[in-house]
């Protein structure tokens, strides 16, 4: 999956969890996209069997579709965590780099990253 597809189902999860429903427009004004983008993104992952739309035009996101959302979802807090905490760059900016990282980061580096997190728990992530 590409990278904006990936952006896509992430969002769909963010605004279903702060909204709890979710349509195009919604999309559209959190990432500041045209409503024609968003409008061909949302039916690629639904060709892709990603998301499902009822005849109101709410979207939601399948069991596969989550999945995947919720991965990325993950890689982007995860991430997000450590570049603030062994970087010590501010939230905004880790938020940003996270954001772009959590797409191109082998697995392997990612568990590594994981690995680290809780290893340093109380040191890099205090309760």
């Amino acid at each position: 999956m590409y990278e904006s597809g990936e952006n896509y189902l992430e969002t769909i999860l963010i605004l279903s969890k702060r909204n709890g429903s979710v349509r195009s427009v919604d999309i559209a004004r959190e990432l500041e996209f045209s409503k024609p983008s968003v409008s061909r993104a949302v039916g690629i992952l639904k060709e892709s069997g990603l998301i499902v739309t009822d005849s109101n035009g709410y979207i939601e996101l399948t069991e596969e579709g989550k999945k995947k959302a919720e991965s990325v979802y993950d890689r982007h807090q995860q991430l997000t965590v450590f570049l603030m905490e062994t970087a010590g760059v501010s939230h905004d900016t880790a938020e940003e780099d996270a954001c772009r990282i959590e797409h191109i980061i082998s697995e392997d580096t990612y568990q590594g990253i994981k690995r680290f997190l809780r290893l340093h728990r109380d040191k890099v992530c205090p309760d």
